[in-house]
């Protein structure tokens, strides 16, 4: 089994690139799963996918200047814009896939911390629509 380290990951929010920003990412999705037990199912539990959901949890080193991340996100508070992560920022690949949605932007946490830590933001974002996965 390949092992990888992330080093240069790529995360793209709204169209912006939030790269040199972040140092951490997660996306992550799941079905619901419904219970279809009966009595024919003979004391097993038997379920079928429901629903599918996802989420973005991301974490930024946080910069308050013109034209910096707090400047980018703040305006997007809201609004439901498209996403786009890569475990690297070379091209799409079969060895670089490329996850994009959409997530609604909903919450944005200027100031996080304690005395002598680094200004950082810590967001989780809620998937709308289908998550998609492209390898070219």
């Amino acid at each position: 089994m390949a092992k990888m380290v992330l080093l240069a990951a790529y995360v793209s929010i709204g169209g912006n690139d939030l790269s040199s920003y972040t140092r951490k990412g997660e996306v992550s999705v799941e079905v619901e799963d419904k219970d279809v037990t009966t009595y024919a199912s003979l004391g097993w539990k038997e379920v079928l996918g429901g629903l599918k959901s996802g989420s973005l949890g991301l974490e930024f080193l946080q910069d308050v200047a013109a034209t910096k991340i707090d400047s980018i996100m703040w305006p997007l508070l809201g609004t439901v814009v498209p996403f786009v992560v890569r475990l690297d920022q070379s091209a799409v690949s079969a060895s670089n896939p490329e996850w994009s949605g959409n997530v609604l932007i909903n919450g944005w946490n200027p100031i996080e911390g304690s005395v002598g830590d680094e200004a950082s933001v810590s967001v989780e974002y809620p998937t709308s629509g289908a998550v998609t996965r492209a390898v070219a």
